[in-house]
């Protein structure tokens, strides 16, 4: 029997590192930034990384590597990305045998504009990836966790995956995407009240709620169900975890970003992953950061990936507060 199955993209991702992209930033739109480069000129590449990419495919080497039976549920298509992306996925030891290959269709694929400062600006084409049904969900699978991410906003696919897990008493962990977040959370409802673990961060928070507050426990009250964890990511402010009778507040250790792509993934199921080895929600918070943390250090989501247990030592150099 598997510890945990992951359902959601899988992605063929180039990361484009370059001092010439200039960060300008736009008071109009809230203080966010514009990545820029000169029209018609030729920009010098300070580094290029192909890698694989996708929220299921970064969570499912999280577990593999930490000594989880993984496989993933997912799409790519019959071209060389699709079958770089399986080849890294086989090199991870996680089970594919879920994998939809299909004919003649396009594997996702994505391009990070990478500034120094470790923002970027992703181009993504979504190719087969935006094309789950019910039908790329099998009717059984025998696992501990479902750890599901983005389904492209496919809400049938995302309850029958639910539905699934019900059935064969499987913990659900869920780690929605951009369509998911559009969908809203009364359509989203019924998923909500059977998942064990959901991860956002603070915006989806706010952009789900129809909130715009940077209370957390304030956005806790409309997000938490019956027996769930919640967990709110923001970014080096840290993370918070709310389980209806706790609040538990992570902090950082702002570690440099070389690249911030990733670094969800890696906390969520670092998180869950931790949950799953027994530990109590402090640590696991503790691992879910380490891991992002170590994610950022590198270029690419996966390359930072935890491959062993954090000692103690390293678990303690992360404050968390209860209660806070």
């Amino acid at each position: 029997m598997l510890d945990v199955i992951t359902i959601g993209a899988a992605t063929r991702d180039v990361f484009v590192v370059s001092k010439a992209f200039m960060l300008i930033p736009l008071p109009e739109l809230g203080g966010n930034f514009a990545e820029c480069v000169a029209l018609g000129s030729k920009i010098d590449v300070d580094d290029l990384v192909l890698t694989t990419g996708g929220g299921a495919t970064n969570a499912a080497t999280t577990f593999s590597r930490l000594g989880f039976r993984t496989a993933l549920v997912s799409r790519v298509g019959t071209d060389g990305n699709g079958v770089a992306v399986l080849d890294e996925l086989q090199k991870e030891k996680i089970n594919c045998g879920f994998v939809k290959k299909i004919k003649n269709g396009k594997t996702a694929y994505s391009t990070l504009l990478t500034a120094m400062n470790g923002e970027r600006t992703a181009l993504v084409y979504r190719g087969v990836s935006s094309g789950f049904s019910e039908s790329d969900i099998p009717i059984k699978m025998h696992a501990a966790w479902l750890y599901i991410t983005s389904l492209g906003g496919s809400i049938p696919a995302l309850l029958r995956a639910a539905r699934m897990a019900k059935t064969q008493h499987m913990a659900i962990a869920f780690n929605p995407g951009n369509g998911e977040i559009k969908a809203g959370l009364r359509a989203l409802d019924p998923v909500l009240r059977q998942v064990n673990i959901l991860l956002l961060n603070l915006e989806e928070a706010q952009q789900l709620t129809g909130v715009q507050t940077t209370d957390v426990r304030e956005l806790s009250v409309k997000l938490l169900r019956p027996g769930m964890t919640l967990l709110i990511t923001d970014g080096a402010n840290g993370s918070h975890a709310f389980d209806g009778t706790g609040h538990w507040k992570c902090g950082t250790r702002a570690v440099r970003s070389v690249s911030r792509t990733g670094a969800g993934d890696a906390f969520g199921s670092g998180f869950v992953a931790a949950r799953l080895r027994g530990y109590d929600i402090a640590d696991a918070l503790r691992v879910g950061t380490l891991n992002a943390e170590n994610v950022i250090g590198h270029v690419g989501a996966k390359a930072g990936i935890l491959s062993a247990w954090p000692s103690k030592k390293a678990l303690g150099a992360i404050s968390v507060i209860q209660n806070a």
